[in-house]
């Protein structure tokens, strides 16, 4: 993807956010220019997937790429509030298991060389956050699903989990996903309509969860030369702007706003 936006927008500047896994769909971020300094901010914003978990059948990459660990065809196949029981008590925040197969390092080494190359992948656990995770249909064996998960979450693991939670297994068959923060896949350029005129949006578009913070042509010459500006309530990060143009991204606190990215030098 950053090859073909790179040919068709004729920059080498170019980069992406949140990586999909192979045989997954949908939604991919691709930064331009000193937009790609951006990229953290757009990867720590919330993301909506759909999904399919097939039930009774685990695999050693926990979707549907693997090689497969173990299958069985239970006798009954869980009730729908069966279902729904197991995937509500895969919601909130709790620690999960990254799959083997997957970029998490384990002492340097990414735990997918380690596994391909038939060594034990110990990785530990992390937090994450499932805001929402809501069956939309229950066909044996497979349950589709809509997840809303805080960054690092993986949704294969989630698949894997809810077999774990039923007492039969399960691995993730498709993926896509359908939103980062407040960016939707139905507005995004689909890979075939990419080309030389494809319009870019511009960097404050990905930042939608941080706050705004307008500039005054004083503050902003200092933001510029990365020079913090007094703000007694300064919190978090922010999107600092003149005239709705973002200038930098700066973190809060200690009564000031101190510039970590600046799109537009002095």
């Amino acid at each position: 993807m950053v090859a073909r936006v790179r040919r068709a927008l004729q920059t080498r500047s170019v980069g992406h956010a949140g990586t999909l896994d192979p045989f997954a769909t949908g939604l991919l971020v691709v930064l331009v220019g000193r937009a790609t300094r951006l990229a953290r901010f757009v990867e720590q914003q919330d993301k909506t997937y759909w999904g399919e978990a097939v039930l009774g059948v685990t695999t050693d990459t926990d979707d549907g790429t693997g090689a497969v660990l173990a299958e069985m065809v239970p006798a009954a196949w869980p009730e729908l509030e069966e279902i729904q029981r197991a995937l509500a008590s895969l919601a909130g925040t709790q620690l999960q298991r990254p799959p083997a197969y997957s970029a998490r390092r384990v002492a340097g080494e990414r735990g997918y060389r380690l596994a391909r190359a038939g060594k034990p992948v110990d990785l530990p656990a992390t937090t994450v956050t499932v805001s929402r995770l809501d069956l939309l249909a229950w066909a044996a064996p497979v349950v589709t699903f809509r997840a809303v998960v805080s960054a690092g979450t993986y949704v294969r693991a989630l698949a894997r989990d809810l077999g774990e939670r039923l007492g039969m297994g399960a691995h993730l068959r498709a993926l896509r996903r359908e939103r980062i923060g407040g960016l939707r896949v139905e507005d995004a350029v689909p890979l075939e309509q990419l080309n030389p005129g494809t319009p870019v949006l511009p960097p404050l578009a990905v930042l939608g969860h941080l706050a705004r913070v307008p500039l005054t042509d004083a503050e902003a010459g200092l933001v510029r030369h990365g020079r913090p500006v007094a703000a007694p309530e300064a919190r978090g990060f922010g999107a600092m702007l003149v005239e709705g143009r973002l200038v930098a991204v700066a973190e809060g606190g200690h009564g000031e706003w101190q510039p970590r990215v600046v799109l537009e030098p002095a």
